[in-house]
Protein backbone atom coordinates (compact mmCIF):
# COMPACT_ATOMS: atom_id res chain seq x y z
CA UNK A 1 0.00 0.00 0.00
CA UNK A 2 0.94 3.58 -1.11
CA UNK A 3 2.09 5.87 2.33
CA UNK A 4 1.43 9.66 2.17
CA UNK A 5 2.46 11.55 5.03
CA UNK A 6 0.33 14.80 6.09
CA UNK A 7 2.46 17.62 8.11
CA UNK A 8 -0.82 19.59 10.49
CA UNK A 9 -3.93 18.04 11.97
CA UNK A 10 -5.84 21.48 11.07
CA UNK A 11 -9.25 20.22 9.36
CA UNK A 12 -8.07 20.49 5.69
CA UNK A 13 -5.02 18.33 6.84
CA UNK A 14 -7.85 15.52 8.47
CA UNK A 15 -9.86 16.16 5.20
CA UNK A 16 -7.18 15.29 3.62
CA UNK A 17 -5.80 11.92 5.07
CA UNK A 18 -10.02 10.76 4.67
CA UNK A 19 -9.57 11.36 1.13
CA UNK A 20 -6.19 9.61 0.69
CA UNK A 21 -7.03 6.92 2.41
CA UNK A 22 -10.20 6.23 0.53
CA UNK A 23 -7.92 6.39 -2.32
CA UNK A 24 -6.16 3.49 -1.22
CA UNK A 25 -3.32 5.25 0.80
CA UNK A 26 -1.80 4.17 3.92
CA UNK A 27 -1.78 7.87 5.57
CA UNK A 28 0.05 9.02 8.98
CA UNK A 29 -1.03 12.68 10.57
CA UNK A 30 2.12 14.48 12.27
CA UNK A 31 1.29 17.19 14.43
CA UNK A 32 3.15 19.64 16.89
CA UNK A 33 0.42 20.30 19.35
CA UNK A 34 -1.28 17.59 21.62
CA UNK A 35 -4.10 18.13 19.93
CA UNK A 36 -5.85 18.66 16.51
CA UNK A 37 -7.83 20.79 14.80
CA UNK A 38 -5.09 23.76 13.94
CA UNK A 39 -7.00 27.06 14.56
CA UNK A 40 -10.24 25.42 15.21
CA UNK A 41 -9.65 24.77 18.97
CA UNK A 42 -11.40 25.07 22.00
CA UNK A 43 -10.15 26.22 26.03
CA UNK A 44 -11.88 26.47 28.91
CA UNK A 45 -11.93 28.47 32.16
CA UNK A 46 -13.42 28.93 35.23
CA UNK A 47 -16.38 26.55 34.25
CA UNK A 48 -16.24 28.62 30.66
CA UNK A 49 -15.54 26.86 27.31
CA UNK A 50 -15.44 28.53 24.09
CA UNK A 51 -14.57 27.89 20.68
CA UNK A 52 -11.07 29.59 20.54
CA UNK A 53 -11.11 29.93 16.66
CA UNK A 54 -13.43 29.82 13.78
CA UNK A 55 -16.91 30.75 14.99
CA UNK A 56 -19.21 30.63 12.18
CA UNK A 57 -20.51 27.72 9.89
CA UNK A 58 -21.45 27.83 6.83
CA UNK A 59 -20.99 25.24 3.69
CA UNK A 60 -21.92 22.29 6.15
CA UNK A 61 -22.10 20.04 2.82
CA UNK A 62 -18.45 20.11 2.36
CA UNK A 63 -18.25 18.32 5.88
CA UNK A 64 -21.03 15.99 4.71
CA UNK A 65 -19.50 14.78 1.64
CA UNK A 66 -16.55 13.75 3.12
CA UNK A 67 -18.80 10.65 5.54
CA UNK A 68 -20.94 10.02 2.17
CA UNK A 69 -17.55 9.13 0.17
CA UNK A 70 -16.70 6.64 3.00
CA UNK A 71 -19.75 5.22 2.63
CA UNK A 72 -20.81 6.02 6.16
CA UNK A 73 -23.84 8.44 7.57
CA UNK A 74 -22.76 11.74 8.18
CA UNK A 75 -25.90 12.33 10.96
CA UNK A 76 -24.88 9.21 12.63
CA UNK A 77 -21.35 11.44 13.48
CA UNK A 78 -22.63 15.05 13.04
CA UNK A 79 -25.06 17.03 13.42
CA UNK A 80 -26.01 21.28 13.07
CA UNK A 81 -28.84 23.31 13.03
CA UNK A 82 -29.80 26.50 10.80
CA UNK A 83 -29.71 29.12 12.04
CA UNK A 84 -33.17 31.82 11.41
CA UNK A 85 -30.77 34.68 12.65
CA UNK A 86 -27.82 35.11 10.97
CA UNK A 87 -26.31 37.67 12.73
CA UNK A 88 -27.10 40.92 15.23
CA UNK A 89 -25.64 44.12 14.02
CA UNK A 90 -25.84 46.89 16.91
CA UNK A 91 -24.86 50.59 15.40
CA UNK A 92 -24.08 53.84 17.65
CA UNK A 93 -27.29 55.51 17.47
CA UNK A 94 -28.76 52.75 18.63
CA UNK A 95 -30.07 50.57 15.41
CA UNK A 96 -30.06 47.30 15.27
CA UNK A 97 -30.38 45.21 12.52
CA UNK A 98 -31.51 41.57 12.39
CA UNK A 99 -29.78 39.62 9.53
CA UNK A 100 -32.62 37.18 8.99
CA UNK A 101 -31.75 33.68 7.04
CA UNK A 102 -34.85 34.47 5.17
CA UNK A 103 -34.10 36.47 2.47
CA UNK A 104 -37.21 38.33 2.13
CA UNK A 105 -37.13 38.98 5.65
CA UNK A 106 -33.96 40.16 5.75
CA UNK A 107 -34.54 42.97 2.60
CA UNK A 108 -37.07 44.25 4.54
CA UNK A 109 -35.62 44.55 7.39
CA UNK A 110 -32.94 46.44 6.18
CA UNK A 111 -35.65 48.88 4.61
CA UNK A 112 -37.38 49.36 8.01
CA UNK A 113 -34.26 50.11 9.68
CA UNK A 114 -32.26 52.63 6.79
CA UNK A 115 -32.79 54.16 4.06
CA UNK A 116 -32.17 51.63 1.74
CA UNK A 117 -35.90 49.68 -0.12
CA UNK A 118 -35.65 46.34 0.30
CA UNK A 119 -35.44 45.88 -3.72
CA UNK A 120 -32.06 47.39 -3.55
CA UNK A 121 -31.29 44.67 -0.75
CA UNK A 122 -32.49 41.99 -3.47
CA UNK A 123 -30.86 43.22 -6.33
CA UNK A 124 -27.90 42.90 -4.36
CA UNK A 125 -28.09 39.30 -3.16
CA UNK A 126 -29.03 38.43 -7.18
CA UNK A 127 -25.83 40.00 -7.71
CA UNK A 128 -24.29 38.25 -5.19
CA UNK A 129 -24.93 35.02 -6.59
CA UNK A 130 -24.41 35.76 -10.19
CA UNK A 131 -20.45 36.30 -9.11
CA UNK A 132 -21.19 32.86 -7.44
CA UNK A 133 -22.01 31.17 -10.11
CA UNK A 134 -18.90 32.55 -12.38
CA UNK A 135 -16.95 31.63 -10.05
CA UNK A 136 -17.41 29.04 -8.19
CA UNK A 137 -16.26 26.37 -11.12
CA UNK A 138 -12.76 27.66 -11.49
CA UNK A 139 -11.98 30.27 -8.49
CA UNK A 140 -13.40 27.59 -5.63
CA UNK A 141 -12.72 23.94 -6.71
CA UNK A 142 -10.02 23.52 -9.01
CA UNK A 143 -6.41 24.35 -9.53
CA UNK A 144 -5.54 27.65 -10.84
CA UNK A 145 -2.40 26.41 -11.87
CA UNK A 146 -3.31 23.47 -14.09
CA UNK A 147 -3.90 23.95 -17.81
CA UNK A 148 -6.74 21.14 -17.34
CA UNK A 149 -8.20 23.38 -15.10
CA UNK A 150 -9.26 25.43 -17.50
CA UNK A 151 -10.30 22.81 -20.79
CA UNK A 152 -14.21 22.75 -20.38
CA UNK A 153 -16.48 24.79 -21.37
CA UNK A 154 -17.89 26.05 -18.01
CA UNK A 155 -15.10 27.16 -17.16
CA UNK A 156 -14.86 28.83 -20.63
CA UNK A 157 -18.56 30.41 -19.92
CA UNK A 158 -16.89 31.97 -16.65
CA UNK A 159 -13.87 33.27 -18.33
CA UNK A 160 -15.85 34.90 -20.68
CA UNK A 161 -18.21 36.68 -18.36
CA UNK A 162 -15.17 37.30 -16.45
CA UNK A 163 -16.28 41.22 -16.22
CA UNK A 164 -19.52 40.25 -14.39
CA UNK A 165 -17.80 39.52 -11.34
CA UNK A 166 -16.75 43.16 -11.17
CA UNK A 167 -12.88 42.99 -10.08
CA UNK A 168 -12.19 46.68 -11.00
CA UNK A 169 -13.15 48.48 -8.59
CA UNK A 170 -13.17 47.99 -5.03
CA UNK A 171 -16.03 46.48 -2.67
CA UNK A 172 -16.65 49.77 -1.17
CA UNK A 173 -16.96 51.81 -4.46
CA UNK A 174 -19.60 48.86 -5.75
CA UNK A 175 -21.81 48.80 -2.30
CA UNK A 176 -21.88 52.75 -2.44
CA UNK A 177 -23.06 52.62 -6.06
CA UNK A 178 -25.48 50.12 -4.90
CA UNK A 179 -26.46 51.84 -0.97
CA UNK A 180 -27.08 55.01 -0.18
CA UNK A 181 -27.05 54.64 3.49
CA UNK A 182 -23.71 54.24 5.44
CA UNK A 183 -25.43 51.53 7.83
CA UNK A 184 -26.07 49.16 4.35
CA UNK A 185 -22.51 50.16 3.18
CA UNK A 186 -21.05 49.03 6.47
CA UNK A 187 -22.89 45.68 6.95
CA UNK A 188 -21.76 44.41 3.62
CA UNK A 189 -18.02 46.12 3.26
CA UNK A 190 -17.79 43.70 6.60
CA UNK A 191 -18.01 40.51 4.12
CA UNK A 192 -14.28 41.48 3.02
CA UNK A 193 -12.96 40.54 6.49
CA UNK A 194 -14.36 36.88 6.22
CA UNK A 195 -10.78 36.37 4.35
CA UNK A 196 -8.88 38.56 5.85
CA UNK A 197 -8.96 41.91 3.36
CA UNK A 198 -9.97 45.30 3.57
CA UNK A 199 -13.00 46.38 1.69
CA UNK A 200 -11.39 50.00 0.52
CA UNK A 201 -8.89 47.82 -1.22
CA UNK A 202 -10.07 44.20 -2.23
CA UNK A 203 -12.19 44.13 -5.63
CA UNK A 204 -15.71 44.00 -5.46
CA UNK A 205 -16.02 40.10 -6.33
CA UNK A 206 -15.76 39.45 -2.69
CA UNK A 207 -19.41 40.65 -3.04
CA UNK A 208 -19.78 36.88 -3.93
CA UNK A 209 -19.38 36.13 0.27
CA UNK A 210 -23.06 37.19 1.16
CA UNK A 211 -24.01 34.21 -1.13
CA UNK A 212 -22.42 32.00 0.44
CA UNK A 213 -24.48 32.78 4.24
CA UNK A 214 -27.57 34.27 2.78
CA UNK A 215 -28.33 31.68 0.41
CA UNK A 216 -26.59 28.76 1.64
CA UNK A 217 -27.59 29.72 5.13
CA UNK A 218 -25.13 29.47 8.65
CA UNK A 219 -25.45 27.16 11.17
CA UNK A 220 -24.53 25.62 14.72
CA UNK A 221 -23.08 22.22 15.01
CA UNK A 222 -24.14 20.28 17.95
CA UNK A 223 -21.36 20.68 20.29
CA UNK A 224 -20.54 23.75 19.26
CA UNK A 225 -17.81 24.25 16.51
CA UNK A 226 -14.92 21.54 17.99
CA UNK A 227 -17.39 19.34 16.96
CA UNK A 228 -16.74 19.63 13.31
CA UNK A 229 -13.18 18.47 14.23
CA UNK A 230 -13.92 15.63 16.54
CA UNK A 231 -16.76 14.18 13.81
CA UNK A 232 -13.64 13.98 11.49
CA UNK A 233 -11.22 12.86 13.29
CA UNK A 234 -13.46 9.77 14.54
CA UNK A 235 -14.18 8.99 10.76
CA UNK A 236 -10.52 9.83 9.93
CA UNK A 237 -9.38 6.77 12.50
CA UNK A 238 -12.23 4.72 11.09
CA UNK A 239 -10.26 4.76 7.86
CA UNK A 240 -7.10 4.13 9.02
CA UNK A 241 -5.51 7.19 9.50
CA UNK A 242 -2.83 7.65 11.84
CA UNK A 243 -2.08 10.39 14.48
CA UNK A 244 0.98 11.11 16.01
CA UNK A 245 0.49 14.19 18.09
CA UNK A 246 3.31 16.55 19.49
CA UNK A 247 5.52 15.52 16.47
CA UNK A 248 6.79 18.31 15.20
CA UNK A 249 8.46 17.85 11.78
CA UNK A 250 11.62 19.18 11.23
CA UNK A 251 12.43 18.61 7.63
CA UNK A 252 10.79 17.59 4.75
CA UNK A 253 13.37 15.29 2.61
CA UNK A 254 14.13 15.90 -0.56
CA UNK A 255 15.91 13.57 -3.17
CA UNK A 256 16.15 14.19 -6.83
CA UNK A 257 13.70 17.32 -6.71
CA UNK A 258 11.10 13.88 -5.43
CA UNK A 259 9.95 14.57 -1.49
CA UNK A 260 10.57 11.33 -0.11
CA UNK A 261 9.55 11.78 3.93
CA UNK A 262 10.30 13.60 6.94
CA UNK A 263 12.78 14.27 9.63
CA UNK A 264 10.75 14.51 13.22
CA UNK A 265 11.81 14.26 16.60
CA UNK A 266 15.51 13.00 15.21
CA UNK A 267 13.30 9.83 13.68
CA UNK A 268 13.14 9.85 9.77
CA UNK A 269 9.49 8.75 8.01
CA UNK A 270 9.38 8.03 4.48
CA UNK A 271 6.29 7.88 2.38
CA UNK A 272 5.43 7.87 -1.64
CA UNK A 273 4.09 11.68 -1.16
CA UNK A 274 4.10 14.66 1.21
CA UNK A 275 1.18 17.38 2.14
CA UNK A 276 1.59 19.94 4.17
CA UNK A 277 -0.98 21.40 5.89
CA UNK A 278 0.77 23.69 8.06
CA UNK A 279 1.34 27.81 6.53
CA UNK A 280 3.14 27.50 3.17
CA UNK A 281 6.15 29.93 4.71
CA UNK A 282 6.47 28.06 7.38
CA UNK A 283 7.04 25.50 5.16
CA UNK A 284 9.52 27.07 2.97
CA UNK A 285 11.28 29.01 5.88
CA UNK A 286 11.57 25.57 8.16
CA UNK A 287 11.17 22.64 6.65
CA UNK A 288 12.52 23.05 3.08
CA UNK A 289 16.01 23.45 3.08
CA UNK A 290 17.54 25.11 -0.31
CA UNK A 291 14.38 25.75 -1.61
CA UNK A 292 13.12 29.17 -1.19
CA UNK A 293 9.03 30.25 -2.20
CA UNK A 294 7.85 31.35 -4.86
CA UNK A 295 8.76 35.28 -5.30
CA UNK A 296 5.28 36.23 -6.51
CA UNK A 297 4.03 34.39 -2.94
CA UNK A 298 6.66 36.10 -0.86
CA UNK A 299 5.89 39.94 -1.85
CA UNK A 300 1.81 39.28 -1.10
CA UNK A 301 0.47 41.40 1.52
CA UNK A 302 -0.36 39.19 4.33
CA UNK A 303 -3.94 38.76 5.67
CA UNK A 304 -4.77 40.67 8.89
CA UNK A 305 -5.17 39.37 12.20
CA UNK A 306 -7.02 39.14 15.21
CA UNK A 307 -6.91 39.98 18.68
CA UNK A 308 -9.55 38.14 20.93
CA UNK A 309 -10.49 38.14 24.01
CA UNK A 310 -12.19 34.81 25.91
CA UNK A 311 -14.36 36.54 28.45
CA UNK A 312 -16.75 34.50 30.95
CA UNK A 313 -19.35 37.27 31.80
CA UNK A 314 -21.53 36.77 34.71
CA UNK A 315 -25.43 37.34 33.88
CA UNK A 316 -26.90 36.82 30.43
CA UNK A 317 -28.13 39.43 28.06
CA UNK A 318 -31.06 38.93 25.95
CA UNK A 319 -30.89 41.10 23.57
CA UNK A 320 -27.99 39.20 21.70
CA UNK A 321 -27.59 36.72 19.77
CA UNK A 322 -25.30 34.15 19.29
CA UNK A 323 -23.40 36.15 16.28
CA UNK A 324 -23.54 39.84 17.17
CA UNK A 325 -21.58 42.83 15.72
CA UNK A 326 -20.61 46.53 17.22
CA UNK A 327 -19.98 48.60 14.20
CA UNK A 328 -17.66 51.51 13.87
CA UNK A 329 -19.18 55.01 13.61
CA UNK A 330 -16.08 55.70 10.70
CA UNK A 331 -15.33 52.19 9.46
CA UNK A 332 -13.13 53.31 6.35
CA UNK A 333 -10.22 54.57 9.20
CA UNK A 334 -10.62 51.52 11.55
CA UNK A 335 -9.34 50.15 7.81
CA UNK A 336 -6.83 52.54 7.56
CA UNK A 337 -5.59 51.90 11.15
CA UNK A 338 -5.04 48.18 9.90
CA UNK A 339 -3.84 48.50 6.65
CA UNK A 340 -1.68 51.17 6.16
CA UNK A 341 -0.67 52.57 10.22
CA UNK A 342 -0.09 48.70 10.79
CA UNK A 343 -2.20 49.69 14.11
CA UNK A 344 -5.65 49.23 15.70
CA UNK A 345 -8.49 51.92 15.55
CA UNK A 346 -9.40 53.71 18.89
CA UNK A 347 -13.14 52.58 17.73
CA UNK A 348 -12.67 49.09 16.65
CA UNK A 349 -15.85 47.14 15.14
CA UNK A 350 -16.69 44.31 17.57
CA UNK A 351 -17.75 40.64 17.17
CA UNK A 352 -19.30 39.10 20.08
CA UNK A 353 -20.00 34.99 19.55
CA UNK A 354 -22.07 33.65 22.44
CA UNK A 355 -21.99 29.62 22.45
CA UNK A 356 -24.09 29.41 25.37
CA UNK A 357 -26.89 30.87 23.74
CA UNK A 358 -27.16 27.92 21.54
CA UNK A 359 -25.65 25.31 23.88
CA UNK A 360 -25.78 26.42 27.86
CA UNK A 361 -23.53 23.89 29.13
CA UNK A 362 -20.93 26.46 27.91
CA UNK A 363 -21.06 28.74 30.96
CA UNK A 364 -22.21 27.93 34.48
CA UNK A 365 -25.80 28.88 35.13
CA UNK A 366 -26.87 32.37 34.61
CA UNK A 367 -23.59 33.24 32.66
CA UNK A 368 -22.43 33.32 29.60
CA UNK A 369 -19.48 32.72 27.45
CA UNK A 370 -18.38 35.57 25.39
CA UNK A 371 -15.81 35.32 22.33
CA UNK A 372 -14.96 39.08 21.84
CA UNK A 373 -12.61 39.53 18.76
CA UNK A 374 -11.60 42.69 16.37
CA UNK A 375 -9.50 42.86 13.59
CA UNK A 376 -5.75 43.50 13.39
CA UNK A 377 -3.07 43.76 11.50
CA UNK A 378 -0.75 41.18 11.10
CA UNK A 379 2.75 40.72 13.76
CA UNK A 380 5.20 43.45 12.74
CA UNK A 381 6.89 43.94 15.75
CA UNK A 382 4.25 46.39 17.10
CA UNK A 383 3.87 47.09 20.75
CA UNK A 384 1.17 44.27 21.33
CA UNK A 385 0.85 45.03 24.97
CA UNK A 386 0.49 48.36 24.86
CA UNK A 387 -2.49 47.53 22.00
CA UNK A 388 -4.27 45.01 23.86
CA UNK A 389 -4.55 47.28 26.92
CA UNK A 390 -6.08 49.94 24.44
CA UNK A 391 -8.07 48.26 22.62
CA UNK A 392 -9.43 46.02 25.91
CA UNK A 393 -10.66 49.72 27.31
CA UNK A 394 -11.92 51.01 23.85
CA UNK A 395 -14.22 47.31 23.22
CA UNK A 396 -15.28 47.42 26.65
CA UNK A 397 -16.30 51.29 26.83
CA UNK A 398 -18.09 50.61 23.57
CA UNK A 399 -19.74 47.22 24.64
CA UNK A 400 -20.78 49.12 27.84
CA UNK A 401 -22.12 52.34 25.63
CA UNK A 402 -24.65 50.29 23.27
CA UNK A 403 -25.85 47.86 25.63
CA UNK A 404 -26.29 50.68 28.54
CA UNK A 405 -24.86 48.12 30.68
CA UNK A 406 -21.11 48.42 32.23
CA UNK A 407 -19.83 45.53 31.09
CA UNK A 408 -15.86 45.22 33.06
CA UNK A 409 -17.38 44.26 36.34
CA UNK A 410 -19.52 41.53 34.47
CA UNK A 411 -15.88 39.72 33.17
CA UNK A 412 -15.35 36.94 35.97
CA UNK A 413 -12.53 35.44 33.68
CA UNK A 414 -10.52 36.10 30.70
CA UNK A 415 -8.15 34.68 28.24
CA UNK A 416 -6.52 36.25 25.50
CA UNK A 417 -5.47 35.18 21.99
CA UNK A 418 -3.25 38.20 19.61
CA UNK A 419 -1.12 37.65 16.61
CA UNK A 420 2.15 36.60 18.43
CA UNK A 421 0.36 33.56 20.07
CA UNK A 422 -1.87 32.96 16.59
CA UNK A 423 1.75 32.47 15.08
CA UNK A 424 3.43 30.51 18.43
CA UNK A 425 0.26 28.05 18.26
CA UNK A 426 -0.61 27.52 14.72
CA UNK A 427 2.62 28.53 12.85
CA UNK A 428 0.83 30.85 10.77
CA UNK A 429 3.34 33.66 9.37
CA UNK A 430 3.27 36.94 11.37
CA UNK A 431 -0.42 35.86 12.59
CA UNK A 432 -2.15 35.66 9.77
CA UNK A 433 -5.21 34.30 9.75
CA UNK A 434 -5.85 33.62 5.89
CA UNK A 435 -2.27 33.48 4.67
CA UNK A 436 -2.30 36.44 2.27
CA UNK A 437 -4.80 39.10 1.74
CA UNK A 438 -7.01 39.29 -0.93
CA UNK A 439 -6.59 42.80 -1.71
CA UNK A 440 -6.00 43.10 -5.14
CA UNK A 441 -8.05 41.56 -8.17
CA UNK A 442 -5.59 38.75 -8.79
CA UNK A 443 -4.63 37.77 -5.64
CA UNK A 444 -6.74 34.41 -6.14
CA UNK A 445 -3.68 33.88 -9.21
CA UNK A 446 -0.96 34.60 -6.55
CA UNK A 447 -1.89 32.49 -3.73
CA UNK A 448 0.36 29.42 -3.79
CA UNK A 449 -0.44 26.53 -5.37
CA UNK A 450 -1.81 23.40 -3.82
CA UNK A 451 1.34 21.46 -5.48
CA UNK A 452 4.98 22.35 -5.64
CA UNK A 453 5.85 22.56 -9.25
CA UNK A 454 9.73 22.09 -7.90
CA UNK A 455 9.10 19.57 -5.70
CA UNK A 456 7.48 16.53 -6.78
CA UNK A 457 5.26 14.29 -4.96
CA UNK A 458 5.13 17.68 -2.17
CA UNK A 459 1.35 19.24 -2.04
CA UNK A 460 0.18 21.99 0.01
CA UNK A 461 -3.54 22.39 1.85
CA UNK A 462 -4.97 24.63 3.87
CA UNK A 463 -5.50 28.40 4.73
CA UNK A 464 -2.03 29.78 3.21
CA UNK A 465 -2.55 28.21 -0.59
CA UNK A 466 -5.49 28.21 -2.86
CA UNK A 467 -8.20 29.08 -2.35
CA UNK A 468 -7.92 30.69 0.94
CA UNK A 469 -8.52 30.76 4.19
CA UNK A 470 -11.99 29.48 6.44
CA UNK A 471 -13.56 26.54 6.89
CA UNK A 472 -14.89 26.04 3.66
CA UNK A 473 -12.18 27.04 1.83
CA UNK A 474 -10.02 24.92 3.75
CA UNK A 475 -12.10 21.46 3.30
CA UNK A 476 -12.21 22.28 -0.67
CA UNK A 477 -8.39 22.73 -0.72
CA UNK A 478 -8.35 19.29 0.46
CA UNK A 479 -10.65 17.84 -2.69
CA UNK A 480 -8.33 19.98 -5.25
CA UNK A 481 -5.79 18.31 -3.11
CA UNK A 482 -6.77 14.97 -3.94
CA UNK A 483 -8.23 15.12 -6.86
CA UNK A 484 -4.47 15.96 -7.94
CA UNK A 485 -2.96 12.63 -6.34
CA UNK A 486 -3.92 10.05 -8.70
CA UNK A 487 -5.54 6.52 -6.69
CA UNK A 488 -2.88 4.39 -4.86
CA UNK A 489 -1.33 1.44 -6.71
CA UNK A 490 -2.67 -1.87 -5.66
CA UNK A 491 0.19 -4.14 -3.61
CA UNK A 492 0.22 -7.50 -5.45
Amino acid sequence: MNKAIIIGAGIAGIATAIRLTIKGYRVVVFEANSYAGGKLSEIGNAGFRFDAGPSLFTMPQYIDELFKLAGKDPRAYFNYRKLPLVCKYFYEDGTEINAFADPQAFAEEIAAKTSDPAAKVQSFLNKSQEIYDITNHIFLEKSLHRISSFLSWKVLWSILRFRRIDPFRTMANANAAWFSDSKTQRFFNRYATYNGSDPYQAPATLNVIPHLEQHFGAYFPEGGMYAIVRSMLRLAEECGVQFRYDAKVDEILIKDRKAIGISVNRTLEFADLIVSNTDVHFTYKHLLKGFKMPAKVEKQERSSSALIFYWGISRQFPALDLHNIFFSENYQQEFEAIWKEKTISNDPTVYVNISSKLRPEDAPEGMENWFVMINVPSNSGQSWDELIAQSRRAIVAKLSRILKVDIDPLIVSEEILDPRSIEQRTSSYQGSLYGTSSNNQFAAFLRHANFSSRISRLYFTGGSVHPGGGIPLALLSARIVANLIPNAIPVK
